[in-house]
């Protein structure tokens, strides 16, 4: 009996070691990325992003939770400006801050998760104009420590977070294109 315990144990052991390995050995660097096109000149939809105030009107996670707190520090837009938030589980708690931001070309800011989990990331938007049209890409990159390589290997994080980036932009398009009042 104490023969099949052991063995039963190394097996167990080997197991183990071996997901140790599999997740060590999972990519470092990650990068989500999506693209839309918004019938709006650069300088509107740039300006829905900049301005952290107006991300309540196209954000995917601002609907997540109506008790949501937020809070604003720093400019009031472009570099400088920070949005602090803390909320349900499905939003958690975090802070972001326009670390660059060039008028209808490019936006950049640092995000910093607290809650669920932590994590520092760069979140970029990048304008390009086609015509009447802006094309919009906004790309996460960061760094995968150990534990977000074994969540990796459960969940696609490029699905998870590119459905919510694809909200995202598609609010975005139904802000920028209505009609000013």
């Amino acid at each position: 009996m104490l023969y099949y315990a052991l063995i039963a144990l190394a097996v167990l052991a080997a197991v183990l070691v071996l997901f140790l390995i599999v997740v060590a050995m999972q990519p470092s660097q990650f990068r989500i990325e999506r693209k839309g096109k918004i019938t709006a000149p650069p300088a509107i939809v740039f300006g829905h992003v900049n301005d952290l105030h107006k991300w309540t009107s196209w954000s995917p996670w601002e609907k997540l939770d109506p008790e949501l707190k937020r809070t604003y520090d720093g400019a009031a837009a472009g570099t400088g400006a920070q949005y602090a938030w803390s909320g349900n589980n499905k939003v958690g708690q975090g802070k972001m801050t326009i670390v660059e931001s060039r008028p209808s070309e490019l936006i950049r800011i640092q995000l910093e998760f607290i809650r669920p989990f932590t994590a520092t990331n760069i979140s970029e938007f990048t304008f390009q104009q086609e015509g009447n049209k802006t094309n919009v890409s906004w790309s996460m990159t960061g760094t995968n420590n150990f534990m977000a390589k074994a969540f990796g290997l459960l969940m696609n994080m490029d699905k998870l977070v590119g459905s919510d980036f694809e909200k995202g932009l598609a609010g975005m398009k139904a802000v920028a294109e209505a009609p000013a009042t």
